[in-house]
């Protein structure tokens, strides 16, 4: 366990939580906007990410910290509170409350890739030659660049995988209930009553997770052809 290691460590650290508290922060306060004030009671319509950790601690510490030692990259979870009763008398507002959260990563993952752009305009950043979680873009310059690089890249990737994995259509991701925003109010209310009645739970979570394994590697080059058009990551 190397400086290097645990420096890299603490920079997925604070990119993980930062982009968990915006999209919690942002299903908050869609469902404080639609009329369900709970997770803004409980302190979730916020960037302070203490009240997300108070909430789910094994998701926001416990399991990044875990899954970085073991895997050199950090995954978790966090949630936002809401009430039942206000989903089903308002089943659309509810979906698009499920689809602020992936609203969320999808503007930080473009506000990484602004950043970088306008990094290599000023010759701060360069293209890589090889690209993984850590190496969108690659300093040009030594010092400060070299750790904003790292930065940038971690933010850009992980919120390219929370925005587009939370968008599966599968209980109990966000997707699941963001689709209802295309169906009427009455249809939406009969899919929202049987997937809950399913009890998908873990089972739903993992199906999402194989099934997004598969098609991460071709999102990410997606991303990537669009970070760096006309290179070769197409």
């Amino acid at each position: 366990m190397t400086p290097n290691f645990l420096i890299l460590g603490v920079i997925w650290y604070i990119v993980f939580l930062f982009s968990t508290t915006c999209h919690e922060g942002a299903h908050a306060l869609a469902a404080k906007l639609g009329g369900d004030p709970t997770a803004s009671h409980g302190g979730q319509v916020s960037l302070n990410p203490i009240p997300h950790i108070r909430r789910e601690p094994v998701g926001t510490v416990v399991v990044p910290i875990i899954s970085y030692l073991v895997a050199h990259w950090m995954i978790g979870w966090a949630s936002a509170p809401y009430d039942p009763a206000w989903q089903r008398s308002h089943p659309r507002r509810a979906g698009w409350m499920a689809l602020a959260g992936p609203a969320a990563n999808f503007i930080l993952m473009i506000s990484a890739a602004l950043a970088v752009r306008g990094g290599m305009l000023l010759g701060i950043f360069r293209e890589p030659q090889s690209a993984n979680f850590t190496h969108i873009a690659e300093a040009a310059v030594p010092g400060f660049a070299e750790f904003a690089a790292i930065f940038l890249s971690i933010l850009f990737v992980l919120n390219l995988l929370l925005g587009t994995f939370n968008l599966l259509p599968v209980p109990p991701l966000d997707g699941n209930t963001g689709i209802t925003v295309l169906m009427s109010e009455e249809r939406a209310l009969r899919f929202i009553a049987w997937t809950h009645s399913q009890g998908f739970g873990m089972i739903g979570l993992l199906v999402a997770w194989i099934a997004y394994d598969k098609i991460f590697d071709f999102l990410f080059r997606i991303a990537l052809s669009a970070l760096y058009p006309g290179s070769h990551w197409g």
